[in-house]
């Protein structure tokens, strides 16, 4: 039960506040809830009168990056919403989340239709193609993903159990909604001890600009680090031996 210590591979970025340096051998990326129901034009949101455009925006940015950072041998996490199918896992207040009348399409519900890949569909069904990672992103087979069904992916999830058997000490978060699911999910991992470094570039949301600008502040303030996704692969091109 001996476990070696891995040796460092120090990343030097550009950073908010401050610049950063991290070891790629204790990080891994945290990709949170780029799903269909969230992203794809043909999900939940897009059929609730949701314009999903800006959470179209990391997808770029991430088709660039990661595959980098899994060549430095750091972890990809796709941390998708996923609930049971009998919905037993979710309490009466976040079923009413996106329904506060009761009426129309909410949680677990399925999506009307018949014309769209979305068709019958039940709202962030794990195992579903609402749930699926969104067309424009691969998961590679050495990935991990896990299934929440919080705002915060932490909670009643084996996240940061197999993050400590990783010997993860730094997360980099991306995703969506930058100020709800990935805001949480980042401000417990600070409280759990991880350092946080939020990749704004590869993380959106379909809130009003007040929101992003809160969330930015707030992370470079109290819960961590802001950076980029080039910041990050400079940082790759220019490391040394």
């Amino acid at each position: 039960m001996v476990r070696p210590p891995p040796t460092p591979y120090p990343l030097a970025a550009k950073a908010e506040p401050q610049n950063i340096v991290i070891d790629l051998a204790r990080t891994a990326i945290v990709v949170i809830d780029m799903q269909n129901d969230f992203c794809s034009p043909h999900g939940w949101l897009s059929h609730i009168g949701v314009d999903v455009t800006p959470v179209r925006t990391p997808i770029a940015p991430l088709q660039a990056l990661l595959p980098r950072l899994r060549g430095k041998g750091v972890p990809v996490l796709w941390l998708n919403w996923g609930n049971r199918p009998d919905r037993l896992n979710l309490s009466p207040s976040l079923l009413h989340v996106y329904k506060p009348t009761g009426e129309g399409v909410g949680l677990g519900d399925p999506l009307p239709g018949s014309a769209s890949p979305a068709a019958g569909a039940r709202v962030l069904e794990r195992d579903s193609w609402a749930a699926a990672i969104v067309d424009g992103l691969t998961a590679e087979p050495a990935d991990i993903h896990v299934a929440k069904y919080r705002i915060s992916g932490f909670w009643d999830t084996e996240l940061d159990s197999i993050l400590r058997n990783l010997g993860v000490t730094t997360l980099l978060f991306a995703g969506v909604n930058v100020d709800q699911c990935v805001l949480c999910t980042l401000q417990d991992a600070n409280f759990l001890g991880y350092d946080c470094i939020l990749v704004s570039d590869c993380s959106a949301t379909t809130s009003p600009s007040y929101c992003l600008e809160a969330t930015l502040y707030n992370v470079k303030q109290c819960f961590g680090f802001v950076t980029t996704s080039d910041h990050l692969l400079n940082g790759l091109h220019s490391e040394r031996p």
